[in-house]
This record gives structure tokens, C-alpha cells and sequence, in this order.
């Protein structure tokens, strides 16, 4: 028995690497429904066409609704019998984000508020939002509209009744849509160099079952208002870069220097020193619980707090650095990777 048996869960943004990774995971359980919100019904008719290949027993599970989070009525049409939610819906591109700011905002922070409403309205029972590093220290306005992201959900949190909310924040997960390490590939593929914006940068590295198993520990052990954060491990991107030519036969001494991107930062931050001071070491994942302490600080000037929390940063410089060769292997574990190698490119990923 799984702990989504007879329930129904929705996934907004669902078409994307999150949603089809969350399906394979659930789809086979005692799930009763799963049902993916989004925009493009292109995609959505390609997810039902492959779910119904690959998984003709239980593909009756999937149900297909189109809407976007920036339209609260569309939010609110797709919530009757939802039990829980995995809010995954974003733009998260952030070159895109940083030209059209205002679309980052409307989906980011706005549609979250709708989705939270919305599920707050229906009682529904947990929702997990889907944050990232770049919401800690923020510099781009991927990063910022992700903080306020953050901020929306634990200021719901407070008023949210019997609707728990929680947000997960992790770092780069590999060969999810729009990531670097495809973009690799083709290259190496089309015989083109490796482009790599700066060898010395760092970024914390996750696969797409990690990033649900964060999701699931959430769901599980998550209080409301909560944000938690996986341990993850990290490497250079040249590491990972020439981890991507030893897989798939690319030229390392060909790879091409193209400097930073627009927002880009040289190491991101998972924890921030602020948020250290009240965080919860859980082992592998870090939990920060709301600052539910209410907007009268008069007690503040006259009485403080003399103790701090011993917990330091977690950054992607200072968390452990993989090697080449474990860079590789965790790559290589990929099922993308693993089609890629084998020929069976374009799968729905």
C-alpha cells in the first residue's frame, strides 16, 4: 500500500521533467488519480499518447487538464476531490527570465498564490511547491520571483487551515528540460565543441528521482510553512562537462569557453547564513521551519536571543565536491543518459 493509495494528486506544470518523473514513480501504485494542469495541449497530447504505450494498464490514471496557474478560476476548476498537489508549474529559464521579468513574476509568484488559494478553498490536504537554489541570495529574476515564491507559501502557510504547505528547494537537476548537460550531447553529436560558460563554476547536482524523493520527504515529514532542503553534492561545470565527452566520445581538449550568462552566479547557495539560525539538521536534508513569531516586535528591544544555531551556509562551494569519475557515474545512471548511449534518443523526458 502506498501512501497515495485511493488519492488523487495534481501536478501543475506537469507536462515537464518533474510530472513525467513523479508518473513513473506513482502510476503503477494504488494511486487512484493523477491529474497533470498546463498550457500546452501539445504536449499534453504526446505525454497521453506515450503513457498510453508504455503503460497501457494504468494510463486510465492520467488525467489531462489545460489551464494556467496565472488564471485563478482555471486554478480552482481543476481542484474538486484533489488530495494533494506538487506545484511544479514556473519559468525557470533564467536568460529568459531576466529579459521578460514580468512573466516571470505572473507565473512564478502570482500563479503560485492562485494554486495555494485555490487549494486552500477546496481543503485540499498538502501541497508541496517546487523551489530552487537560486531563490537563496538571489541575483537574477528567476532567483527573485522563486524567493517571493517561497514567501507567498509560508505566509499562506499561516492561514491555511487544514492545508499543510511546503516548499522544497534543491539545485541543478541533470537532463531536466532546458538543462545543459542534453544541450551536451547534441553538440557532441553534431560534432560541434562543448560550450561551457565558466569551468570554475559550481552547482549542486541532482537527479530527477532525487528531486522527487525531496518531494516525498516534504510530503512525509514536512510541517506546514515549512521549506526543506536535500544535501546534495556538487562539482565544477567543467567537471561536468568533461564527465558529458568521456560518456558520449566528445573532444575535452575542443571544449569552448563562452563566459557567464546573464544572472548568472559563480556558486549557489542551498541554505542560506540567515536561514541557519533557525534550521533543523535532519540528517541528509535541512529543515527550516516559518518564522510564525507575528508582526508585534516590541518584545524584540526588550528581550533578545543570546544563542545562535551552530549551522554554517550550504553552498555549492562548500558542500563535497564530486570527482571526474563520480561525476560520470552519476550521469551515467541517468535513464536519459542511459537511452541516449543505447541510440534511443527523444524519449518523453
Amino acid at each position: 500500500m502506498s501512501i497515495f493509495k485511493d488519492k488523487t494528486l495534481l501536478i501543475t506544470g506537469g507536462t515537464g521533467s518533474f510530472g513525467n518523473a513523479v508518473l513513473q514513480r506513482f502510476l503503477t501504485t494504488d494511486i487512484k488519480e493523477i491529474r497533470i494542469f498546463s498550457r500546452d495541449e501539445k504536449k499534453q497530447d504526446d505525454m497521453r499518447h506515450e503513457y498510453q504505450i508504455r503503460y497501457p494498464e494504468q494510463a486510465h490514471k492520467i488525467k489531462f487538464f489545460i489551464g494556467d496557474v496565472r488564471d485563478l478560476n482555471a486554478c480552482r476548476s481543476v481542484m474538486p476531490e484533489v488530495d494533494y498537489i506538487f506545484h511544479a508549474a514556473a519559468l525557470k529559464q533564467v536568460p529568459s527570465c531576466e529579459f521578460f521579468p514580468m512573466e516571470a513574476v505572473k507565473t512564478n509568484v502570482i500563479g503560485t498564490d492562485n494554486v495555494l488559494t485555490a487549494a486552500i478553498e477546496s481543503g485540499v490536504k498538502s501541497v508541496i511547491c517546487l523551489s530552487t537554489d537560486k531563490a537563496a541570495y538571489p541575483i537574477n529574476a528567476m532567483g527573485i520571483t522563486k524567493a517571493i515564491e517561497e514567501k507567498v507559501a509560508v505566509a499562506k502557510s499561516r492561514y491555511s487551515g487544514k492545508t499543510k504547505i511546503c516548499c522544497t528547494r534543491y539545485g541543478n537537476v541533470m537532463c531536466s528540460r532546458g538543462s545543459v548537460i542534453p544541450l551536451w550531447i547534441d553538440q557532441i553529436k553534431n560534432g560541434n565543441p562543448i560550450t561551457v560558460t565558466e569551468p570554475t563554476m559550481t552547482r549542486f547536482i541532482m537527479s530527477l528521482e532525487e528531486a522527487v524523493d525531496l518531494v516525498l520527504f516534504a510530503f512525509e515529514h514536512g510541517e506546514n510553512g515549512d521549506i526543506l532542503v536535500q544535501k546534495a553534492p556538487a562539482c565544477t561545470i567543467m567537471t561536468q562537462a568533461e564527465a558529458v565527452c568521456e560518456l558520449f566520445g566528445g573532444k575535452k581538449e575542443d571544449i569552448r569557453i563562452i563566459g557567464i550568462r546573464h544572472g548568472e552566479k559563480m556558486y549557489e547557495t542551498l541554505l542560506t547564513n540567515e536561514e541557519c539560525a533557525k534550521a533543523i539538521d535532519l540528517g541528509d536534508f535541512y529543515r527550516v521551519p516559518a518564522d510564525n513569531r507575528g508582526l508585534n516586535y516590541d518584545k524584540f528591544f526588550k528581550e533578545g536571543d543570546e544563542t545562535r544555531n551552530p549551522l554554517v551556509e550550504f553552498d555549492s562551494h562548500n558542500t563535497r565536491q564530486l570527482t571526474l569519475e563520480e561525476t560520470k557515474k552519476k550521469i551515467a545512471a541517468l535513464e536519459y543518459i542511459q537511452k541516449e548511449l543505447n541510440g534511443e534518443g527523444n524519449f518523453v523526458q
